[in-house]
């Protein structure tokens, strides 16, 4: 997953410089509004391996090196692939369900026509222009599964945060990190770009999987 996460990124970051391919590989292979014209199918998928940045995918891939390795070996290298995709497209389920709500309450319906007449403020219609414009990108709904997994079944692992001199059990990093989440999706933050609610999604699908699928806490880890 590491390298195929890095590898799709190449392209975007040797071209960064440009104007056109980054843009034009990003609109190819990440995520829009199910209703946008720029939505394809295959982007369901090919969002999980795209990135705007290279703090983005660093971040992810870091989250995934740390603590997918020991999910793997709890779940098995077969169930931990399913559950890294379910995770990811929980997030975008969850994601684009918001998205939705957003949409209708500015038109009163769950996709727009070309055709019709919309009497918008400047503001609504910049909102509506950015979900169907702007692509979702990132592996971050699944890493965000991956990390709820984490904290359930190694409750007591502990982390070294960055400005906090002193581990911490991952019993109180995770879930506080959900709650910051939750708080950054439905305050929808001037300038904020992140897709708050897939982070939640991942999580949300991580817990479930984990809980449907009976995964005991293991023994022979902390």
């Amino acid at each position: 997953m590491l390298i195929i996460n890095v590898i799709c990124f190449i392209p975007y970051y040797i071209y960064d410089k440009g104007p056109d391919l980054p843009n034009a590989y990003v609109d190819l292979f990440g995520v829009f509004y199910f209703n946008s014209p720029h939505f394809k199918a295959w982007q369901i998928i090919t969002h999980m391996f795209m990135h705007g940045g290279i703090w983005h995918i660093v971040f992810n891939m870091f989250a995934l090196y740390s603590f997918g390795p020991i999910l793997e070996y709890i779940l098995g290298s077969k169930r931990f692939l399913n559950f890294y995709f379910i995770c990811g497209l929980g997030a975008l389920a969850l994601q684009m369900f918001v998205q939705g709500l957003e949409v209708h309450s500015l038109i009163g319906h769950f996709t727009l026509d070309p055709s019709s007449n919309l009497r918008l403020t400047t503001e609504e219609f910049a909102k509506l222009k950015d979900i169907y414009e702007n692509p979702m990108v990132g592996a971050s709904g699944a890493i965000f599964g991956v990390l709820i997994a984490f904290a359930y079944l190694l409750p007591n692992a502990e982390l070294m945060i960055m400005f906090i001199p002193v581990p911490v059990k991952a019993k109180y990093v995770v879930p506080v990190y959900m709650i910051y989440e939750l708080g950054s999706g439905l305050g929808q933050f001037a300038g904020d770009s992140v897709a708050h609610f897939a982070h939640i999604g991942g999580a949300l699908f991580g817990f479930l999987l984990i809980k449907l699928w009976r995964v005991q806490r293991p023994n022979n880890f902390m």
